[in-house]
């Protein structure tokens, strides 16, 4: 897999989670957000548990056929979880597909 085509999934996956994203907080909060791969969830874009648990099912729903998102998170300590990136996960995405 050649160094374009990982960054084109890398963005198709990004816009996928960006979609996501305002579906579990709504098109009015979404709006307002700058999000970006930098983007933490806790942080940058306030979700509480319950929208993160809502996020997460959409993804393992999209790409759970080929990774295991549940495992992945449960492998990571309070730190890593509170300061988890969309990029994490579009680097998780990207690789399970490569």
């Amino acid at each position: 897999m050649d160094s374009l085509n990982i960054q084109q999934q890398e963005e198709q996956v990004f816009e996928k989670l960006k979609q996501f994203i305002t579906e579990v907080l709504g098109e009015d909060i979404a709006d307002e957000l700058d999000i970006t791969p930098e983007s933490i969830f806790t942080k940058d874009l306030e979700m509480d548990s319950i929208e993160i648990v809502a996020l997460a099912e959409k993804v393992k729903q999209e790409y759970g056929d080929r990774m295991d998102f549940n495992e992945w998170l449960s492998g990571m300590d309070m730190e890593q979880l509170i300061n988890l990136s969309i990029g994490d996960i579009v680097n998780l995405i990207v690789n399970a597909h490569s």
